[in-house]
């Protein structure tokens, strides 16, 4: 398997291990801990928070896919209910609660050897990793590592999983898709799938959960739809064209590519290493998950090692 095939691989078993900080009740009690109360203020602030007391307008940037209106009724207002440094504290803490809990790891019980050799692992894939171009990845690398394995192991599946975004924001806007135009044509590639197409993405949440997880308006979703119309790249009734699917997998492609360094510089075996030894951690966070899901990632047996 080459670099930008094992990247997309790995990211389906480190994507979950992150994202427990979203969909966890330990990692949402610990964000209404910090003063953080409403999914919403928790997700901006943990997100941003490696970036200091950001305003709207670079989070509007690097998080690409959500509506301004929507970032800027989160930023900067949260920073007056807790700092940076408190969301900091929140995100870690929640998610390794969650993990734990998931691994079935009591508080302070030491983490077993394989939880360790798989934080050590994926640890030395996200060790390396080029901040240049990565608005979201490089506030993160510059945090300090921590020690405890469950911790590192859920550090290292976030410096990866934002690294690998930065590079799909890139992709997005190198081929001309803006963020509204980027859910419509993720979710005109699932109706095709659904009509029959060759499918190259695992379905994902539909347009009315969209809409109301990335903020915009039914009325800009159409007008996203109307541009891509015009393009050639949907259809009437909203599922991708033979163009629109060719494009939506092209930028898939880029992705992958663009994540695909620390693979490439750890090489095949090592990377077999860590997915053997991510993976039953992966299978244990993704009861936490929804399948589908707003981010797109498969069940763990789809994204089974080789």
């Amino acid at each position: 398997m080459d670099a930008p095939a094992t990247a997309r691989r790995m990211w389906a078993l480190f994507e979950p291990v992150h994202v427990v900080t979203y969909f966890s009740p330990e990692a949402r009690g610990a964000f209404e801990q910090a003063g953080l109360r409403g999914f919403w203020r928790g997700y901006f602030a943990g997100r941003a928070a490696p970036m200091g007391s950001a305003e709207a307008a670079p989070v509007i940037a690097a998080f690409f896919v959500f509506a301004p209106a929507m970032v800027r009724r989160a930023l900067p207002s949260v920073w007056s209910l807790a700092s940076p440094a408190d969301a900091l504290r929140a995100r870690e803490s929640g998610a390794v609660r969650a993990i734990r809990r998931l691994l079935r790891l009591p508080d302070g019980a030491a983490a077993p050897r394989q939880v360790r050799a798989a934080a050590d692992l994926l640890a030395a894939a996200a060790g390396d990793l080029d901040p240049a171009g990565r608005a979201v990845a490089a506030p993160n690398l510059e945090l300090p590592v921590p020690e405890e394995p469950v911790a590192r192991l859920w550090h290292a599946a976030t410096l990866l999983r934002e690294h690998r975004g930065d590079g799909h924001v890139a992709a997005l806007v190198a081929a001309g898709i803006d963020g509204p135009e980027a859910l419509m044509l993720r979710i005109g590639a699932d109706l095709a799938a659904q009509a029959g197409a060759p499918a190259h993405v695992i379905p994902g949440w539909g347009r009315d959960q969209m809409r109301v997880a990335r903020g915009w308006t039914d009325a800009e979703l159409d007008d996203a739809a109307l541009r891509l119309a015009e393009r050639g790249l949907l259809e009437a009734r909203g599922p991708a064209t033979a163009a629109g699917l060719a494009l939506h997998r092209a930028i898939e492609d880029a992705t992958d590519v663009a994540a695909a360094r620390p693979w490439a510089r750890l090489g095949p075996g090592q990377s077999a290493l860590v997915a053997e030894a991510l993976h039953p951690i992966t299978v244990a966070c993704a009861k936490d998950l929804p399948f589908p899901n707003p981010v797109g990632v498969p069940t763990p047996a789809e994204s089974a090692p080789a």
